[in-house]
């Protein structure tokens, strides 16, 4: 069954805004596709800094304590370069 989300606000953007992935951008324009992936799985453990977005939205997720079984936010991430390789 799909999860409804005409009842919410949905939000979508990019992960570069909620994160400072300057330093991977960099890693990924300048040694290419395979070193930047090795350069992440080096570093999957690490928590990401936050970007100029995180705290937006960590307010507008906020709102979701109103009602926390029926939440009214929603914020769907999504980073351009990979997608449909995730997993």
């Amino acid at each position: 069954m799909p999860y409804d989300l005409s009842n919410r606000l949905v939000i979508g953007l990019a992960s570069s805004a909620l994160f400072d992935l300057t330093e991977s951008d960099e890693v990924f324009r300048r040694d290419g596709e395979q070193i930047y992936r090795e350069y992440q799985r080096a570093r999957e453990r690490e928590p990401l800094k936050t970007g100029v977005a995180y705290p937006f939205v960590r307010r507008l997720l906020s709102l979701n304590e109103i009602s926390p079984e029926d939440p009214p936010v929603e914020v769907i991430l999504g980073y351009p370069g990979f997608l449909g390789q995730v997993g």
